[in-house]
């Protein structure tokens, strides 16, 4: 089996955007109350006394959004302070971003992704379920840059017929900035109905408009997640693609997801084998004995991502949303 050493935290389900392939306009989503989510002492007791010791070095924070988390910052120190954390890294839509971005970087973040599906306002609009969002997300992106966050990421839902004519203006931002995107095939988690009538543009296709263009060779630098990276040639940035829907790559995945109120996944696209760590620690359980559940569940990985992967569900329709399960 695949070594797992990458945990997602989700720090809340709630988010300022709706976008289309995550929370469609006219979703009844029932979000988690405040009190049901995991506190900041309680990430770090799992991740210190839990996740830790079983080899886990890797941490991302999601959501949701997290920066609508008042106490981010705080969960930031606490993880990057840990001597057991090698990479701690934060993905955000970006549009609360100008104003934290200094406190993050202070507190020890120094790896940051930023959603951003359309360099055009009208259909970033039309993705996000917002309008007049567009330049205050690019204005958190330069704020990034600026204070520090070397490289940036963004990652890009490429969904048929909506934003894959723009996959040329964005890859073409690595040309001139170390700035790396990432494609990531649309699935049919969040929006199945948007799924069934678009499905998804699979990465080769992409790759291939890239290199018509440009050209395109491998990367030497590749990063902690299942990204296929490549380069075009002389840009100072990278392209990666995420191909979860066309190039399985079960075979590579690092990674378990915990939600923010305490439930662990084993695979996002299946919901066998879910752990609710947070009921577990509240009704007293030591963190010896969450060790030995979490590791039974790190066993049983590797037969849900090769043999279960595909089935999802019982029905096919998934409980949870994209931002409740953090993505």
């Amino acid at each position: 089996m695949n070594r797992i050493d990458y945990l997602r935290i989700s720090l809340l389900d709630r988010c300022n955007f709706r976008c289309s392939y995550c929370m469609p306009a006219g979703m009844e989503l029932d979000f988690s109350r405040r009190q049901e989510w995991l506190t900041c002492a309680e990430i770090a007791l799992l991740v210190r006394a839990v996740f830790a010791p079983l080899g886990f070095t890797k941490f991302r924070l999601t959501g949701g959004e997290p920066l609508l988390r008042a106490d981010v910052v705080d969960v930031v120190g606490v993880l990057a302070a840990l001597p057991q954390t090698e990479d701690l890294s934060l993905t955000t839509n970006a549009y609360l971003l100008a104003g934290k971005a200094q406190a993050l970087y202070d507190a020890g973040l120094r790896r940051i992704n930023i959603s951003l599906d359309s360099l055009d306002p009208d259909t970033f609009a039309q993705i996000v379920g917002r309008r007049d969002r567009w330049q205050q997300v690019w204005d958190g992106i330069l704020a990034a840059h600026r204070v520090g966050f070397d490289p940036l990421k963004l990652n890009v839902v490429v969904v048929p017929g909506i934003n894959d004519d723009e996959v040329l203006d964005l890859a073409a931002l690595t040309l001139e900035r170390n700035w790396h995107v990432r494609f990531i095939e649309f699935m049919p988690i969040g929006n199945p109905e948007l799924f069934g009538d678009r499905a998804w543009v699979p990465s080769e296709e992409l790759r291939a408009r890239i290199r018509a263009r440009w050209g395109l060779v491998a990367a030497t630098l590749r990063g902690n997640g299942p990204a296929d990276v490549f380069q075009i040639p002389g840009a100072r940035g990278t392209l990666g693609f995420i191909s979860q829907m066309s190039e399985c790559f079960c075979d590579r995945c690092n990674r378990v997801r915990l939600s923010a109120d305490g439930w662990l996944r084993p695979c996002l696209l299946n919901e066998t084998g879910q752990v609710n760590l947070r009921a577990l620690l509240r009704a007293g359980v030591t963190t010896a004995d969450l060790r030995d559940r979490v590791q039974q569940f790190l066993q049983q990985k590797g037969e849900i991502n090769f043999k279960l992967r595909d089935s999802g569900t019982s029905t096919g329709i998934y409980a949870r949303t994209m931002s409740q399960i953090g993505g």
